[in-house]
This record gives structure tokens, C-alpha cells and sequence, in this order.
């Protein structure tokens, strides 16, 4: 249903406070007591505005997934809107990085990535409601609360609600230039373990088989798997190794964390078979690894293509470029293209700094980016 000429004003002050609000609600991933409080803050907030929310309970330490679905629209295929509330950040973050306003600039831990885009479409759908408007299709909010460490608990809410939608609108920061993203690569976490033989440094050397040695030489095998061309990137990112006693031994045991990139799925499995086949180099050492795939890889197929061109058609009446980018990160969005379904990611906020000391989102960019995705919501059908 087209808005009215008179429907009053997206309103950016109103947007920023209603983003502080969820800010200055630390939300580390691993703290589901701390997710949680901000759980219930959304959950009362979409309660308010009449939709149906079903709140499911966290395990293993994680907080709550948060679904609410519109009145209107019956119970077909809709639109479902992921964000996650979960940061980076610990608790106590807030205290030396306050909310604060320079300029164009706001700062403060997860306004970024992602609490600005998660609640630049609440107020999205919020609006709506104000003026007695509904959209095309029912529109369903997805909230999960772990997604900065792979959403280990909430991706069955996310495939089982993804496989029931038409359309997918991701609220992950926007990108360089006004920018949505349209493909990401996949992501796999392994873990190498190395085990050697202790002995004395000093009297007993000789005897020893370092587990250090042995990870320093696997170490540079992994580096020497990215390959930029094909797009596939290998890190060891944490490493951490010793034994029984200190310096004055051979250490006998040594693991290192290992990240890969790949931009497909049949990279992604030939990777997968490289960093798993992986073998001792050294005499009587052992080498174990353990993992896989955590992401499957968002692909650029037709119906993406097609939802971004819905997208970029509707900025382009707003008078707005919307250029398309692709990305070595992750997000749920990876879950969500994977099995097919029309997903376009990277609607949030425009800004800087995910993860970083000087993360920010950029004012300018709240009522743009919210009347593109409140938009979307009233275009798609």
C-alpha cells in the first residue's frame, strides 16, 4: 500500500534514541543473562505494536531468539527481517565508551554492528503501524542473540523461519558508498591439536619432540592455502601451546585456531578436505583437526539479483545510488541464501568501525537507510 502525501516525517532523532536505548544495553554473546535483558526490552517493544512474539529459550549459556510476526498477512510466505543483539563488547565497555554524539559521527559499543540496523527496522515497521498501514506481505523480526560467535544455538530458528519466507532483508551495516551486500564467502572454523614428547630443555633435549616446532611448521603449510586469486583466505588467528612446567621443557602440547574464507560451496569443500588431511611433518608427533564449515556461502543466485534490483530501483526514486558488494564476512544472512531464498544483506546503518575501538554509525545515514527498508516492506509482494 503507497504512503500518503501527508504521512509525517521518518524522524533521525527519534531513531537515535531509540538506538541508545538498546546501546546502553551491553550484550556480549557469551553473557545470555545480559542478552537477555535486552530480549525482553525488544520483546515488550514489538508487543506494543500488536505483533504476535513468540520468544525461544537459549541454551548452553546463549540468550533467547526473539520472533514476532505482523497481524496482518495470514501465515504465508512473508518477509523476515534478521538482526542479531549481540556484541563484540564486554561488560563494562560502556564505561569507557560511552554514547556520544561528533557531528555526523555517534559512537558507542555495537551501535554499528548491529543494533543501529536492527532497530532502524523496527522503527521502520513501527512507522507503519503509526499510520494504520499494511504491507504486501506479513513481515516476521528474527532477533538472535549469538550471532558474533556463529549463532550456534539460534541458526534453527533461522533456516526453519528462512525456508518459510519470500523475501529476506538482512540488517547488518550498510557498506562504503551506500552500499548492500549481495554475495559473502562461506566460513569454517578448525582447531589443529599437536601433540609431542616433554624432556628436560637442558639434560634431556634430545629425547623431546616440540609440539611447538611441529604447530610453527603446520602454521606456514595453512598460510600458504590462501590463495587471492580464487578467493579463498586460511588464518590462524589463536594459538596457545606448552605443557607441565616452563620454559626449561619441550613442549608436548601445542593448538592453534584456524579461520577459513572460501567463496563457494565446492571451494568450501575442497578446503575443508585440504586443512582436515593435514599430517604430521615431524618424527613422532601427532596432528589432529577438528571442524568444518560454520557458514555455508552466500551466493549472488536470480532471486538475489532480482531483490537487489527491487532495491536499487527504489533508492534510485529516492534519489540515492545503491551499489551491490561482495564480502569475505559473515552473517545470517549466509543461512538464508544458502537455501534459496531471495536475501539481501547490509541494510543497517551506514558508518565504521564493527569490532573496532572507533565503531560508529553516521546520522546522516538514519533516514535514508530507514525509509529504503520501509519501503522494501510496502514494495515487495
Amino acid at each position: 500500500m503507497a504512503a500518503e502525501a501527508n504521512e509525517p516525517r521518518i524522524d533521525p532523532d527519534e531513531i537515535l534514541a531509540g538506538i541508545r536505548e538498546w546501546v546502553e544495553v551491553e550484550t556480549p554473546s557469551g553473557d545470555g543473562a545480559a542478552v537477555n535483558r535486552l530480549v525482553s526490552r525488544v520483546e515488550a517493544q514489538l508487543g506494543q505494536l500488536g505483533m504476535r512474539v513468540v520468544r525461544h529459550p537459549g541454551r548452553d549459556g546463549f540468550g533467547d531468539t526473539l520472533e514476532a510476526r505482523s497481524p496482518w498477512g495470514g501465515e504465508g510466505p512473508g518477509i523476515l527481517v534478521l538482526a542479531h543483539l549481540d556484541t563484540v563488547w564486554d561488560i563494562g565497555t560502556l564505561g569507557r565508551r560511552p554514547f556520544r554524539v561528533d557531528g555526523d559521527r555517534v559512537y558507542g559499543p555495537g551501535i554499528y554492528d548491529m543494533k543501529g540496523g536492527g532497530h532502524l527496522a523496527f522503527y521502520a515497521y513501527r512507522h507503519l503501524v503509526r499510520q494504520g498501514r499494511e504491507t504486501n506481505l506479513p513481515i516476521t523480526f528474527l532477533f538472535v542473540p549469538e550471532e558474533e560467535v556463529g549463532s550456534p544455538t539460534s541458526r534453527e530458528h533461522i533456516e526453519r523461519a528462512a525456508r518459510d519466507a519470500k523475501y529476506v532483508l538482512v540488517l547488518e551495516p550498510g557498506r562504503t558508498g551506500n552500499g548492500v551486500v549481495t554475495s559473502r564467502k562461506a566460513w569454517g572454523r578448525f582447531v589443529m591439536t599437536v601433540t609431542g614428547v616433554s624432556a628436560h630443555a637442558g639434560s634431556g633435549h634430545e629425547h623431546g619432540r616440540s609440539a611447538v616446532v611441529e604447530l610453527s611448521r603446520q602454521i606456514l603449510r595453512i598460510e600458504a592455502m590462501t590463495d587471492y586469486a580464487r578467493g579463498i583466505t586460511t588464518n590462524v588467528g589463536v594459538v596457545t601451546a606448552g605443557g607441565p612446567g616452563k620454559g626449561n621443557v619441550v613442549p608436548p602440547l601445542a593448538t592453534a585456531e584456524i579461520d577459513l574464507r572460501a567463496p563457494d560451496e565446492a571451494t568450501a569443500a575442497e578446503m575443508v578436505e585440504r586443512i582436515r588431511s593435514l599430517r604430521a611433518i615431524g618424527p613422532d608427533v601427532t596432528v589432529t583437526v577438528e571442524g568444518g564449515i560454520n557458514r555455508p556461502p552466500f551466493v549472488r543466485h536470480e532471486g538475489v539479483a532480482r531483490l537487489y534490483e527491487t532495491a536499487r530501483r527504489l533508492a534510485a526514486d529516492m534519489g540515492m545510488e545503491l551499489p551491490e558488494t561482495s564480502t569475505g564476512g559473515v552473517s545470517d544472512g549466509n543461512f538464508a541464501a544458502a537455501l534459496g531464498v531471495p536475501t539481501l544483506d547490509g541494510l543497517g546503518v551506514l558508518g565504521a568501525g564493527a569490532h573496532a575501538e572507533h565503531e560508529h554509525l553516521l546520522y546522516s545515514s538514519l533516514e535514508p537507510r530507514t525509509r529504503l527498508v520501509l519501503r522494501l516492506f510496502e514494495d515487495l509482494a
